[in-house]
């Protein structure tokens, strides 16, 4: 075992032993009290009504596993259309196995996709805890002994997973339905996206490229988010092995599905009992840290997972992230941080490649739990002997750098991240006067006004999650990988998000404390000099702290009003969420 992670993950253990061991304590006084034990006649007789004859005595009289299913399904979303079959799917496994099985509940499931640069963009990162509520409501009949949790994306993974973790005495199985077959590349995506902001494409053609790149029902093929979702959850071994990245329309996804409802009954008693809450360990979750570094994976992650951690009782931070990024090397190289898409990585790989060199090489805890009977090593044995396109996955002993993919940044304007895998290395550092802007749209226009056409460091702020629920920038990314392209030394500085899209524009994201509310990023002002510098770690604008003491912090320019398009709904989520850090939460949880 790698020392660094070894140091790191007792850290977090002893960091969060009261917290981790008052949830241990509430998930056993759960387990002691067997499903439907509280329930009277009335409670069971409302629960079962709709259950066919026999399947309604198999539960009451025969006491027959019930499989709660939590399902994120809506055709809006592509990766998440295949879901609509998938209920009779798993009820026809669990009549096989004996079972019977209950869709507990519907959740949310927005598309960042189709809401990037709206009004519905600033509900987009609160929909994880409204994701997270509706679970526990599904979960709250108390009548399930297990659970099939029904979701790929971006806020939908980590939200099924708070959720779950609150009900942590029951077995729990991830069910994905993987990814679109590949159409136009991201690369060429991005060109015409380019071409569009420069005024060089027409709509028309954007939208075929566009058409061309998201074709069909499946995950998007990019390694952002949703796809990162998948990686670390075949980390934190919550997947049925080999689940992530097999097509929605095949004979091996279904199977795959029957496996996974096999898999869930199987921890239901006995020695194979497996109660997520009590799986999902500090070792887990470094595994799913060291996932997500190895494969240069989303910076939302840097949010979502300490969320995630801290509905088990555990607390990391972004030190931790940054000190196992020093020792974990990039071992993919997948779009953005790559020309290769997911289908590729599966085909040279995938995930069960990089596990194993990952747990080969001391960088991950063999000794965890795992839905997978013969553990989280054992999950592995799928994979090739070695890569099978050294262009896209590496081996542990040749990786595309030595280091992972996220860096945290510290100095004058408060604490950062930075996703560096898809930035060349001759713009880890960035130095240059700032243009400061309270909008995305501000910036748009100042690009197409020609006014950010030199070497500059483009200030987004009140952007947070209290200021505006932390809308995703990556509308952002076209104009200014137009500017570097030109030439021009530019980075974006913000405390909102950039999404699993960040790209080769170093942009220091999410900056806690967030301007509203005087952070230092409100102090700053057009023409200041900032330093971004990743191989330091360091993110200061350069002004004379005694200056910067005196100054006023500036108050949001414009409307500062969420009304309309639902906004007004989240101003509970805005006023109660907590910083970046601490994974933007809008929930308490009561030792942590």
């Amino acid at each position: 075992m790698h020392p660094v992670l070894q140091a790191v993950t007792e850290r977090i253990r002893q960091r969060s032993q009261p917290s981790r061991q008052a949830y241990l304590t509430r998930i056993e006084e759960a387990i002691r009290r067997p499903p439907r034990a509280s329930l009277g006649c009335a409670n069971l007789a409302h629960a079962y009504a709709a259950l066919p004859g026999k399947e309604r005595i198999q539960v009451l009289a025969q006491r027959a596993p019930n499989l709660g299913v939590i399902t994120a399904y809506n055709d809006v979303l592509s990766a998440h259309q295949p879901f609509e079959g998938y209920p009779a799917m798993i009820r026809d496994e669990a009549r096989k196995q004996g079972a019977t099985v209950q869709v507990a509940s519907g959740t949310p499931a927005m598309c960042d996709g189709v809401t990037q640069g709206t009004p519905g963009m600033e509900m987009s990162l609160f929909s994880r805890d409204v994701i997270a509520m509706s679970t526990a409501v599904g979960l709250s009949h108390e009548t399930f002994d297990a659970v099939l949790l029904l979701g790929i994306c971006d806020k939908i993974i980590p939200g099924l997973l708070i959720g779950a973790l609150h009900f942590g005495h029951l077995p729990c199985v991830f069910v994905p339905a993987g990814p679109m077959r590949s159409g136009l590349s991201n690369s060429a995506k991005s060109e015409v996206r380019e071409r569009f902001a420069q005024g060089l494409a027409s709509r028309d053609e954007l939208q075929d490229a566009e058409s061309a790149a998201y074709h069909s029902a499946g995950t998007c093929t990019f390694y952002g988010t949703a796809n990162s979702n998948q990686m670390l959850l075949d980390a934190m071994g919550l997947h049925v092995p080999g689940a992530s990245f097999v097509h929605p329309d095949t004979a091996e996804r279904e199977q795959l599905t029957r496996e996974a409802v096999r898999t869930v009954l199987g921890m239901v008693k006995g020695a194979r009992f497996t109660p997520i809450g009590q799986l999902v360990d500090e070792r887990v979750i470094v595994n799913a840290m060291v996932a997500l570094l190895a494969t240069g994976g989303s910076t939302n992650h840097l949010i979502h997972w300490v969320a995630v951690a801290r509905a088990a009782g555990i607390v990391i931070d972004w030190t931790d992230f940054d000190e196992l990024s020093q020792v974990v090397p990039l071992l993919t190289a997948v779009y953005p941080n790559g020309k290769a898409d997911v289908n590729q990585f599966q085909a040279a790989g995938g995930p069960q490649l990089v596990l194993r060199e990952l747990l080969d090489h001391g960088l991950m805890h063999a000794d965890v739990s795992s839905i997978h009977a013969g553990g989280l090593r054992d999950a592995t044995r799928g994979a090739p002997a070695a890569t099978l396109d050294d262009l896209v996955v590496r081996p542990v002993s040749a990786p595309f750098s030595p280091k992972g993919g996220l860096r945290l940044l510290q100095g004058n304007l408060g604490r950062a991240v930075i996703k560096i895998s898809a930035v060349p290395h001759d713009r880890h550092v960035i130095e240059a006067p700032c243009r400061v802007f309270d909008s995305q749209d501000g910036l748009q226009q100042a690009f197409k006004a020609g006014e950010l056409d030199r070497d500059v460091v483009v200030v987004v702020r009140f952007q947070g999650p209290r200021a505006n629920g932390m809308p995703e920038l990556h509308k952002l990314t076209p104009p200014l990988a137009v500017l570097q392209k030109r030439g021009f030394r530019v980075a974006l500085v913000t405390d909102g998000r950039m999404s699993g899209a960040s790209g080769a524009v170093p942009a220091a994201i999410h900056i806690t404390p967030e301007a509203l509310g005087g952070g230092p990023l409100a102090l700053v002002h057009d023409g200041d000099v900032v330093r971004l510098d990743a191989d330091q770690g360091i993110l200061q604008v350069l002004v004379d702290e005694a200056e910067l003491v005196q100054r006023v912090p500036a108050v949001r320019s414009g409307s500062t009003s969420a009304q309309g398009w639902g906004r007004e709904l989240f101003s509970l989520f805005r006023a109660n969420a907590s910083g970046a850090e601490q994974g933007a939460c809008s929930w308490s949880s009561g030792e942590l």
